[in-house]
């Protein structure tokens, strides 16, 4: 019956996706829906799975009354209120980037139901109080206000970004590395396009222009087929990665072959053997290459958004778990030959809880938030150092990646 909500989670996945972004393209231009959303391609995107999903299943999408991403399936459940948080909202593909409405005319001429989609909330917004159930369940203030935060995740990480200037880019480092700027207006161009880059929702309305890059997915990978883990061990293969030869092996990180691989190690070898490069054998080297290559393609990308940024970047803030790995900080300082900034680890649960203290009236602007925080969580900083060495590598890491796209 009408009334269903329709949940969708951010990878929501059919075995018969394939094909659906090519089917999209022939119905609106690939260039045009760029235009409208500046939202990079990727099967993922809500946009192309509610499509499978109307292919596949229609009558789940005609009997939904609410399209909900799971934050505001949560917030539907403390209140029992159905709204649309703007930076979760905003990854979807089906926002218009530049008016932060709903994109209609991409969503008529797809032919999904107008009424699932409800009102779009930002930041920081009160959406309605406890349900009466909740209430007298938990013995909470039936008045208790439920408040809207940046709720997706990275959105409350680059939130928490310690910066008092706005000349700066980030990396959201975990499994993977989101790294980019934040922006007043969306960068929406026929260069961000081919290098495909989004423009994703953040605090205070502003935009997140940032690249996905496979982050601590390899490692871990490569420490499940080791069978090693734990603190301890990492801190071991850190050390062994120290006493390997530098420089030796360099991969792509986005390589397709490491997107899933039942043997993340070999896959790492099999690509070295691709390209002409010693084998990394033993655990640290292939460890060695994983950061080096890692770091290399962060000098990558911030030599795009340095083409693309509004504003010069003289800074490089890495939040999320990878600013606890002081190597990996101290290299992405060297290969980048700019000062990184490490912390909080806890940006996203740091950014969220923040954004709800700003609800609460106990600030008023991103500015002041941004303060505190820096006065609470002590960053560390590493200066750059050897960049001579870095700069010859990078020259080969550009040669490799270059001859393995071809």
């Amino acid at each position: 019956a009408k009334g269903t909500l329709l949940s969708m989670p951010v990878a929501y996945r059919d075995p018969y996706t394939d094909g659906i972004m090519d089917e999209i393209f022939r119905i609106i231009p690939r260039e045009t829906l760029y235009a409208r959303t500046g939202i990079q391609f990727m099967q993922l995107n809500s946009l192309f799975q509610l499509y499978a999903l109307k292919k596949l299943s229609p009558e789940l999408v005609s009997q939904a009354s609410a399209l909900l991403f799971m934050p505001d399936l949560i917030n539907h459940m403390l209140t029992g209120i159905a709204v649309n948080e703007y930076t979760i909202a905003s990854t979807s593909q089906l926002l218009d980037a530049s008016g932060r409405h709903w994109d209609w005319e991409t969503i008529d001429v797809l032919g999904f139901p107008e009424d699932i989609f409800q009102l779009i909330v930002h930041p920081s917004a009160t959406i309605g109080t406890l349900r009466t159930s909740i209430a007298d369940e938990t013995g909470a203030d039936p008045l208790t206000r439920v408040l809207t935060v940046t709720s997706h995740d990275t959105a409350s990480a680059v939130a928490a970004v310690p910066s008092l200037s706005q000349n700066f880019a980030y990396i959201s480092s975990g499994t993977w590395s989101l790294m980019g700027i934040e922006a007043r207006q969306p960068v929406i161009t026929t260069e961000t396009l081919e290098r495909n880059y989004t423009n994703e929702g953040g605090a205070d309305n502003s935009y997140r222009v940032l690249k996905n890059i496979t982050g601590m997915w390899l490692l871990e990978e490569c420490r499940r087929v080791w069978n090693c883990t734990g603190p301890g061990s990492y801190d071991e293969l850190i050390e062994a990665a120290l006493e390997a030869e530098p420089f030796r092996t360099l991969i792509d990180p986005d390589d397709p072959a490491f997107s899933h691989p039942d043997d993340m190690p070999e896959a790492i070898r099999s690509a070295a053997r691709r390209t002409h490069q010693p084998v990394p054998e033993t655990a640290g080297a292939v460890t060695r290459a994983i950061f080096e290559s890692l770091v290399l393609k962060y000098r990558y990308v911030l030599d795009e958004l340095r083409i693309i940024s509004p504003h010069p970047i003289d800074v490089l803030h890495v939040i999320g778990g990878g600013s606890r790995n002081a190597l990996l900080c101290q290299w992405t300082a060297d290969a980048c030959a700019l000062p990184v900034v490490a912390g909080p680890a806890e940006a996203t649960a740091i950014g969220n809880i923040m954004m709800q203290a700003r609800a609460s009236g106990a600030f008023d602007t991103l500015g002041t938030m941004r303060r505190i925080i820096l006065n609470s969580f002590i960053p560390e900083t590493y200066a750059p150092r050897n960049t001579s060495h870095w700069n010859d590598a990078y020259d080969r890491f550009i040669t490799i990646t270059r001859t393995e796209a071809l």
